[in-house]
C-alpha cells in the first residue's frame, strides 16, 4: 500500500478552478491507478476521475466530463486534479484513492486499497 496525502481544497465561487494535489509515499507508484473520490454533505461517496497506472487512459464522471482534468507525475508520486468552471453541486469532501495494477473500471467502481484523509471543496454560488 501506499500513504496518500491531499492539499489544494479551499472555499471558491461558482465558476472558478482549484487544482487538488495528491502526493504519495512508497514505492512503485508508477504501478498504481490513481483516482478522485468525492464526499458531498449528507450523500455516499461517489467516483469522480481515474488515470490508469500503464497508460495515460483517463475516466470521468459524466458530470465533470469537460470541467475536471485528471494528471499524474510519476517522478513526483503525485496525482493532480484540475477543477475548472466549478458549480456548488461540486461541493464535497475529495478523496485520493490508488489501486496497485487494477483497471479504470475497478477504480471506479470502488477504488483500491488505499485512502487519503480527504480535503474539502467548498464552491459559493
Amino acid at each position: 500500500q501506499v500513504q496518500l496525502v491531499e492539499s489544494g481544497g479551499r472555499l471558491v465561487q461558482a465558476g472558478g478552478s482549484l487544482r487538488l494535489s495528491c502526493v504519495a509515499s512508497g514505492r512503485n507508484f508508477d504501478t498504481y491507478t490513481m483516482g478522485w473520490f468525492r464526499q458531498p454533505p449528507g450523500k455516499e461517496r461517489e467516483f469522480v476521475a481515474a488515470v490508469h497506472w500503464s497508460s495515460p487512459t483517463t475516466y470521468y464522471l459524466d458530470s465533470v466530463k469537460g470541467r475536471f482534468t485528471i494528471s499524474r507525475d510519476d517522478a513526483k508520486n503525485t496525482v493532480y486534479l484540475q477543477m475548472n468552471s466549478l458549480k456548488p453541486e461540486d461541493t464535497a469532501v475529495y478523496y485520493c484513492n490508488a489501486g496497485h495494477l487494477i483497471s479504470l473500471s475497478t477504480m471506479s467502481s470502488g477504488g483500491g486499497d488505499s485512502w487519503g484523509q480527504g480535503t474539502q471543496v467548498t464552491v459559493s454560488s
